[in-house]
């Protein structure tokens, strides 16, 4: 009877545990933080009815963004995303806190928004929509050929 043994050399060995590390780590969930929600402690500093805009920026700092309007408010914004593999990434914590201010610029009124709470924040990326849809490169250029005008190039004399 023959007996095989198999035996790996240390490269295989060290080519072997690489592989197996390498699966483990790409199912590990990957969590990235976004903007900057202030500490308990410092929001407990802000008196509604006392404190100002500029007290405010002294003891919480900037907010992520403001109001439109000039007597608005103040709106920090931290969001934690979960990347799982190839799976579309998920928002797994949202929250939003609001400081509003009166016509004085005393605060009027704190409120703490979040995904926990049932209140869906959405966040509203701008971006432009391309017109060309369906259409491949080849198309797109074939499709300029008869809109030539020598008289839209700038520098051109027009007579």
């Amino acid at each position: 009877m023959l007996k095989v043994v198999n035996r790996l050399n240390p490269a295989s060995k060290a080519l072997a545990f690489a592989a197996c590390l390498a699966v483990v780590t790409a199912c590990t969930p990957i969590y990235k933080n976004h903007g900057y929600m202030p500490p308990p402690e410092d929001l407990a500093e802000i008196k509604v009815g006392v404190d100002t805009r500029d007290t405010v920026l002294e003891s919480v700092g900037a907010p992520s963004s403001s109001g439109v309007v000039r007597d608005s408010g103040f709106y920090y914004v931290r969001s934690r995303i979960r990347h799982y593999g190839p799976k579309k990434p998920e928002v797994v914590s949202r929250e939003l806190l609001a400081i509003s201010f009166d016509d004085r610029g005393v605060v009027r009124n704190i409120e703490r928004f979040g995904l926990e709470d049932g209140i869906v924040v959405p966040l509203d990326r701008r971006i432009t929509e391309s017109t060309i849809q369906g259409q491949g490169l080849i198309r797109q250029l074939l499709g300029n050929i008869g809109n030539f005008n020598p008289a839209n190039i700038p520098g051109a004399s027009q007579q």
